[in-house]
């Protein structure tokens, strides 16, 4: 798996792209930029992280590969993308018109009044990152972009601060599109300790280098990280989420497996090191028991 491409990776790999200096862009209180995307969509990109936040209005369609799973459409789309999930974009060979922004999450913390932009089912980890929209909401959406366009090149004083509103407006636009039904309240000391579980879970993820090996492999591990009881800990996951402790590990870590097995060329050792296996062998009974597959034959 390629390494995170940084937001200054990005700019260089489409040299046509206008950019401000980082360092100037809004006084280092993060990064923002805006483009209509029929001069800038690549046909196809690398998989990997990025580290920015990144909002796109397709018209055209493709594939988007995300985490461990792919979406093909050929409808209008708003795609959401963040630096927790490695993903990677193939564009249909029609037309590719619609817009994109970029920003960083300095950018989109610094001043920003709502209470929980970042925790969005938008850019939540197990989030959906496409929601479709229709003739009327493209032209909503387009209005909003346009703006966008015409606020970055302005000389206005606050223009980032008004460019803050518009992504929360485009995040309201598609959040309007599904039910709210991720978002829940801390109802009792097992809802914190279990999201604190699964936060810290999924802030492992994803592997970045074969180099790299999986410090928290095991249910002691996290109680120890989050300073609980590993028995109170597997209590309250369980009970708020019907599945152990130990289940969620081995879920997540086949899942990432799967992503590297998929999606980069490292051998079958290297992975098993990278995920916290001592010997390939442990790997391949670990794998072959979570999905009745052993990774040679999965790969294939």
């Amino acid at each position: 798996m390629h390494p995170t491409e940084t937001i200054e990776e990005f700019y260089e790999g489409h040299p046509a792209m206008k950019m401000m200096p980082l360092a100037d862009n809004q006084r280092g209180a993060g990064h923002f930029n805006v483009y209509p995307r029929g001069e800038i969509c690549h046909n196809l990109t690398s998989y990997h992280r990025r580290d920015f936040y990144k909002i796109s209005l397709s018209i055209g369609g493709g594939t988007l590969y995300y985490a461990d799973k792919g979406i093909t459409f050929d409808k209008c789309a708003l795609v959401f993308s963040n630096p927790t999930i490695p993903y990677s974009w193939e564009a249909a060979p029609v037309q590719q018109t619609g817009y994109f922004c970029l920003f960083t999450e300095d950018f989109i913390s610094s001043n920003n009044r709502s209470e929980s932009f970042i925790d969005s089912p938008l850019f939540k980890v197990g989030g959906s990152p496409v929601y479709f929209v229709n003739d009327e909401q493209v032209k909503i959406i387009s209005d909003i972009f346009c703006k966008m366009l015409d606020e970055i090149d302005s000389d206005y004083m606050y223009k980032y601060d008004l460019l803050r509103n518009y992504v929360n407006l485009i995040v309201h636009e598609a959040l309007k599109l599904k039910p709210a039904d991720s978002f829940f309240k801390h109802s009792n000391a097992s809802s914190r300790i279990a999201n604190l579980f699964m936060e810290l879970l999924e802030r492992q993820f994803p592997i970045d280098s074969p180099n790299y090996a999986l410090k928290l492999r095991t249910a002691a591990d996290y109680a120890g990280r989050l300073s609980v009881h590993v028995n109170h800990l597997n209590r309250a996951v369980k009970e708020i989420t019907g599945k152990t402790t130990s289940m969620h590990i081995a879920e997540r870590v086949a899942k990432e497996a799967k992503a590297l097995l998929r999606y980069t060329d490292w051998n079958v050792a290297d992975i098993a090191y990278s995920l916290g296996f001592e010997y390939p062998a442990y790997f391949n009974n670990f794998f072959k028991k979570q999905t009745t597959l052993n990774p040679k034959a999965f790969r294939v």
